[in-house]
């Protein structure tokens, strides 16, 4: 499923294809725990749905100088 969303860091608009149902999405939206309803994600593909932030901009926000 593609899933779209905006950077709060960036403002960049991104979509991923995620493995992951409608139903899933619905039941986290109605306040099941993220990481119960999609298991099977990985922390970076949860955060992404959450917040909109991807991997790479964690690490430039966050590299160690």
């Amino acid at each position: 499923m593609n899933i779209t969303r905006r950077s709060p860091i960036t403002r960049e608009v991104r979509t991923l294809d995620l493995p992951v149902t409608k139903e899933q999405i619905a039941a986290w939206e109605g306040g099941e725990l993220i990481q119960k309803a999609m298991p099977h994600l990985s922390d970076d593909e949860r955060e992404f749905i959450m917040t909109g932030i991807t991997s790479e901009e964690w690490d430039t926000l966050f590299k160690e100088e």
